[in-house]
């Protein structure tokens, strides 16, 4: 590391100890800048932001690399860069309208879907509940293009009412965005609101998540990241996500755009046990619910994925993190933990899919986003200390 590259990296950890924050390992931020950069070099992803706080601090927060890979392109920023947040939509946007509307008393998680949506009935499919779609015990198939197969929202509508269970209701988890597809459209008829109406009024606006959004203005477009490149063009500020795409850029699955320091303080929301700025956005009791496993849904909790830590292979969220974590990632490259028995946080944000040459780097993302969650842990010293860490 030449002496330019050195002097953000010892400027953002002056600042750490000037500012009188929790104090952290300097050797730890090295760690974490070298892993990211890393990532840039082998051609992973052209850029990235990481965040990494506690319920009420942030520890450490920094863009790397450019939008993308030629360097005359913008470097990403914590705090005003935008990114296609793919699968964390789940969670940010749908899994949080839906708790909202279960805390207030007009959701039920063991009610039957089809008491909101009547069209989702018949056999097997009158015992699916919204819990099993919040925890993809539904038997619902994992995906189906159906971009492929409407012209329409409302044709694909139909196409996703007509899909059959593939397994019995309720016995066995298995990733499927036809589950959030399904609550997106059930939020909607228990509201009475479009999905990206109700989510900023009972998610975006509540806990001031003023950079996160559906639908991009212009304006907003060009300070996003591009994903992908279609017909020699980049794709920026358009969701990456073929079916969402087709749902108009907001569906249970997939749409939202986000920051680094936006997705920071919904994390620290779920630090505080459901306490927003503007005082209490859900009640512990509810949180809880949402964050207890069903009896077989495995790693699956509603909405959110938990670190599998079964020693087959190491668990994307690190091998540090503790088994009370709680996160996501995105097919773009994105990813999202909570570690409430560390008091910790980590945003990852990269463009992993934007590459030209169409290589896939999937698994490749998935050794730094290891290396990452460790190096995040071993940067508080007092998380070291405590007995849930087996090795720092």
């Amino acid at each position: 590391m030449n002496a330019g590259s050195r002097l953000p990296l010892l400027m953002a950890v002056a600042q750490l100890f000037i500012s009188g924050a929790v104090p952290v390992h300097a050797q730890s931020i090295g760690e974490i800048d070298a892993i990211v950069r890393r990532g840039i070099k082998q051609g992973i992803y052209p850029g990235a932001v990481v965040v990494i706080g506690r319920r009420d601090s942030v520890l450490y927060s920094r863009g790397y690399g450019h939008f993308t890979w030629d360097p005359a392109s913008s470097v990403p920023t914590p705090d005003s860069t935008l990114w296609d947040i793919a699968s964390i939509t789940k969670v940010m946007g749908t899994t949080s309208a839906a708790m909202r509307l279960v805390d207030a008393g007009r959701l039920g998680l063991d009610a039957p879907v089809r008491q909101y949506l009547p069209r989702f009935s018949g056999g097997a499919k009158n015992r699916v509940t919204v819990r099993m779609l919040l925890d993809h015990t539904s038997g619902l198939r994992a995906y189906v293009p159906f971009f492929k197969q409407a012209r329409t929202r409302d044709a694909a509508v139909s196409l996703l009412y007509s899909e059959p269970l593939v397994r019995e209701p309720g016995e066995k988890p298995a990733y499927s965005d036809l589950n959030a597809l399904l609550l997106g459209l059930l939020l909607e008829s228990v509201s009475g609101m479009p999905l990206d109406q109700l989510v900023a009024r009972e998610v975006f606006e509540p806990l001031e998540l003023s950079g996160t959004a559906y639908r991009l203005s212009a304006r907003a477009r060009r300070r996003t990241v591009p994903t992908a490149v279609w017909r020699g063009h980049p794709l920026q500020g358009q969701v990456n996500d073929p079916n969402a795409a087709l749902f108009g850029g907001v569906a249970g699955h997939a749409g939202i755009f986000s920051t680094g320091s936006d997705l920071a303080r919904y994390a620290q929301v779920w630090l505080r046990n459901g306490v927003g700025p503007r005082g209490r956005w859900v009640s512990p009791a509810t949180i809880r619910r949402f964050l207890t496993p069903g009896v077989k849904s495995g790693p699956r909790l509603l909405g959110w994925d938990t670190p599998e830590l079964d020693g087959k292979q190491p668990s994307l969220f690190g091998t540090l993190i503790s088994p009370a974590a709680y996160g996501h990632t995105g097919f773009t490259g994105t990813e999202l933990w909570v570690d409430p028995a560390h008091d910790l946080f980590l945003v990852f944000l990269t463009n992993g899919t934007f590459d030209p040459r169409g290589r896939n780097s999937h698994q490749e993302l998935r050794i730094v986003r290891t290396s990452l969650s460790d190096a995040a842990i071993r940067l508080v010293p007092q998380v070291c200390q405590q007995d849930l860490v087996a090795e720092c």
